[in-house]
């Protein structure tokens, strides 16, 4: 019998994308299996070709043999070959410009493409997923850039100890970095002009989870969002302690008409009749952790006119922004790109309206960097590669020749799968309207 070739793709969008979607623990299990796979060969790839090699993966340069392929971030539009099946994250399912070119070389190619994104239950809760990750090292990364923009602002803080994620060898190194700086503010405080120092969160999913986490190794109580815009006036806080608030949907957006309830139901199926009332928060918080989702049928979390207004009132209490959501021009409108790891910030001039890399200059701090689970890539492949490797026999054995209805595949795959044939399914067809 024929063995199924799987091929694992080299990853190339970004200089320091390290991340794989099955790592050489996965590899072994598939092999044993009975599978055949094909490991591009990668000088970056935070598991080593010899690691592949180890557990009988077959190194290669070019993946022709293979009929499916994962990968993780976009591939590059000479990549598809006629009839093969994909599988990485596509961003195509907001309709994304950039990526259309892409989407329809597949279709031209009459390839299959499966998207992680919407590997879901029966609920709509996503079930393969870097987000965690992405919380992790988005906290890590502004704690750091707190530290670094206030020492340009000549306030010194324990802070500056803390480094950019992906200079840890492990998320456990990172973790300890973080718990020394907590210990030297429980044991010494912050400067006066800081305090209360508070760190805000919207979302409450698995990136804000990851977020928390980070920031509760920290001396930190948790406060609601009400009790966050009277905390200063109060009197009632500690130097010693950081606060953190969690922003839901209900603290982020109002009903447009006066006498309307929020109802968390209608304002997904209907955002248009709500407005956003996040403009009251900013003023009081240190950080802000954007990590919720966001699509442009919503209102923007911070615009350019807001942030402009709140430094004509002087230099504001806000000095970073971790947008780990990362939306160009999105719910942080002045985030115009996912930033890289390598030139990880910029300072937005909210006057002239212009960014500029790095931590110096008049405006806010923005962190966007757009593939935060890469600066922990060893711990986030795992983990990712452990939740997707039930799927991937029948991903890989599967007859993508068949009608999609009577294509064989987990509901969860099924549901996940944007292209068949080169032909959008049911579920993705309102994507035809980007496509013109």
């Amino acid at each position: 019998m024929m063995k199924h070739k799987i091929g694992i793709r080299h990853e190339d969008k970004y200089k320091m994308e390290r991340r794989v979607a099955l790592p050489p623990d996965v590899v072994k299990d598939l092999i044993e299996q009975g599978f055949e796979v094909h490991v591009q060969k990668s000088p970056k790839r935070i598991f080593t070709d010899d690691e592949y090699k180890a557990v009988g993966a077959v190194l290669t340069d070019s993946l022709d043999e293979c009929d499916v392929i994962f990968g993780v971030k976009e591939m590059p539009i000479s990549f598809f070959e006629e009839g093969k099946t994909y599988i990485f994250f596509s961003h195509v399912i907001k309709g994304q410009p950039y990526n259309m070119p892409m989407l329809k070389k597949m279709m031209e190619k009459k390839t299959n493409l499966i998207e992680y994104e919407k590997i879901e239950d029966n609920i709509g809760k996503r079930l393969i997923f870097f987000g965690r990750f992405a919380g992790l090292a988005g906290m890590i990364n502004s704690l750091w850039s707190l530290g670094q923009r206030l020492k340009v602002q000549g306030i010194d803080t324990p802070f500056t100890k803390i480094s950019q994620s992906h200079k840890y060898n492990s998320l456990t190194e990172a973790e300890h970095a973080v718990k020394a700086v907590g210990e030297e503010i429980r044991k010494n405080g912050l400067p006066d002009e800081l305090a209360p120092l508070t760190i805000g969160f919207t979302g409450y999913g698995n990136v804000s989870r990851g977020a928390q986490h980070i920031a509760s190794l920290l001396p930190s109580v948790e406060i609601s969002p009400n009790e966050l815009l009277k905390l200063k006036k109060s009197g009632e806080y500690s130097n010693k302690l950081v606060y953190k608030v969690v922003f839901k949907e209900e603290d982020i957006v109002e009903p447009v008409e006066e006498g309307y309830k929020f109802e968390l139901l209608d304002y997904y199926n209907h955002p248009e009749k709500y407005k956003s009332q996040f403009e009251k928060y900013p003023p009081h918080l240190t950080i802000l952790m954007n990590c919720m989702y966001w699509d442009e049928r919503y209102p923007r979390i911070l615009t350019k006119d807001y942030i402009a207004s709140l430094f004509e009132k002087g230099e504001p209490k806000l000095k970073v922004i971790g947008d780990v959501t990362c939306d160009p021009d999105g719910s942080i409108e002045f985030t115009h790109k996912g930033t890289e790891i390598e030139d990880p910030v910029f300072v937005y001039d909210p006057v002239k309206r212009k960014p500029t890399m790095g931590f110096e200059g008049y405006g806010i701090l923005v962190m966007a960097v757009d593939i935060l689970p890469s600066e922990l890539p060893r711990e986030s492949s795992e983990s990712f590669g452990k939740a997707l490797e039930k799927f991937v026999p029948a991903i890989a054995t599967a007859d993508y020749n068949v009608d999609f209805e009577q294509l064989e595949l987990p509901d969860e795959i099924k549901g996940a799968m944007i292209l068949h044939k080169g032909k959008l399914t049911p579920k993705f067809k309102y994507i035809e309207e980007y496509l013109k």
